[in-house]
């Protein structure tokens, strides 16, 4: 019998390469859950300053027994939601009723795959990685009219309504918002932007390059996380808890981690849009020379990196709590009279001023 060299070469080669394929498909997955990892940490961390800042302000003992400081109290409410009975609406759309929450939360944790937490520390570095966010974040409100549809209660589905409506409204002002900074950095993609800002530091934020656009970007933020004053969707008062009126465990918990995951993606976006993202104010120093370290310049450099983008974030995080605990609730007019009638013209004007800006420029 006689073997074929070729043949055998060929067939080594292929088997080595879908070894490699399969490597790699592991491999891949590690960053996947590690920012995953992070991100539930993330929102742990919301959780606990929340009702530590609240607290605060309004001069009352915040949690303290579970665990040091309170720290554990986040963990032991979702192992109470987990544990808790699934009740499901007799005459309501189940699959409706069932996908709903799940289409909320994972819309937001697809956003994540485009924010640069470092140089070169993305998932997914796209060309029009800002406007996969809007477009990924404009799947939520299904979710949220699916809830409330599917619950065959008129109080959840006004609140759906309701949800979708406010998301409408301000997602409008806030990709004019972003298609400015994308005009003022010539790209949409998040480690450009970030790029841009790092060439004169502090002064070369896009905070101070774009202030009417930083103002109205926060606003629609706030409102598209639907938090105070813009929580009508869930007022107490008006709709019993609006769409999540008729949810219980661990469905009723992923309204909440959709909630505070939104809070942390529009954080993030900020910081990535406005504050530089993970660049120091400091202009032309990188983080390796400032602490004189060459070694391990690539893996402190990456560390610090991180560091920065989740200072400047929870910076943001820290004044959303604030407004959420000072300022009271907006009527549904209101709200929809400010998203329409002054965000956006205000957006569009700022628009028109980049896009002016720009073509003078050249």
């Amino acid at each position: 019998m006689i073997i074929d060299t070729t043949e055998v070469q060929t067939i080594n080669s292929f088997s080595t390469s879908e070894f490699f394929k399969e490597v790699y498909g592991l491999i891949w997955i590690v960053p996947i859950l590690t920012l995953i990892l992070g991100i539930t940490m993330g929102v742990l961390v919301i959780v606990w300053l929340e009702r530590e800042i609240s607290a605060a302000i309004q001069q009352r003992i915040g949690p303290e027994y579970a665990g040091p400081l309170g720290i554990l109290q986040a963990i032991a409410d979702g192992t109470k939601l987990l544990f808790k009975e699934d009740l499901l609406p007799s005459r309501g759309d189940i699959h409706l009723f069932s996908v709903g929450p799940s289409i909320a939360v994972i819309s937001i944790l697809l956003s994540y795959l485009v924010i640069p937490f470092g140089y070169r520390l993305v998932l997914a570095d796209l060309s029009i990685g800002v406007f996969l966010w809007i477009a990924i974040s404009s799947i939520a409100p299904i979710g949220l009219l699916m809830s409330g549809y599917g619950s065959n209660n008129k109080y959840s589905f006004l609140g759906g309504l309701r949800a979708a409506a406010q998301s409408i409204s301000y997602e409008i002002p806030l990709t004019l918002c972003v298609l400015s900074i994308s005009l003022l950095s010539n790209s949409s993609s998040t480690v450009d932007i970030v790029e841009a800002q790092s060439k004169y530091g502090f002064w070369g934020w896009n905070l101070w390059r774009q202030p009417i656009g930083f103002i109205v970007f926060l606003i629609s933020s706030l409102a598209e996380c639907e938090r105070l004053p813009f929580d009508l969707p869930e007022a107490e008062e008006e709709l019993v808890a609006g769409y999540q009126t008729e949810y219980s465990g661990i469905k009723y918990g992923l309204f909440y981690l959709a909630s505070y995951l939104n809070l942390l993606v529009s954080s993030l976006f900020v910081t990535v849009l406005y504050l530089g993202g993970w660049n120091l104010p400091i202009p032309y120093i990188s983080i390796s020379e400032l602490f004189g370290i060459k070694g391990i310049a690539g893996i402190f450099g990456m560390t610090m990196g991180i560091l920065i983008t989740l200072t400047k974030a929870y910076l943001f995080l820290f004044i959303s709590i604030t407004t959420r605990w000072t300022l009271p609730r907006m009527r549904m007019d209101q709200l929809l009279n400010l998203g329409w009638k002054f965000l956006l013209p205000i957006s569009l004007g700022n628009l028109l001023l980049t896009t002016s800006s720009q073509l003078v420029s050249l």
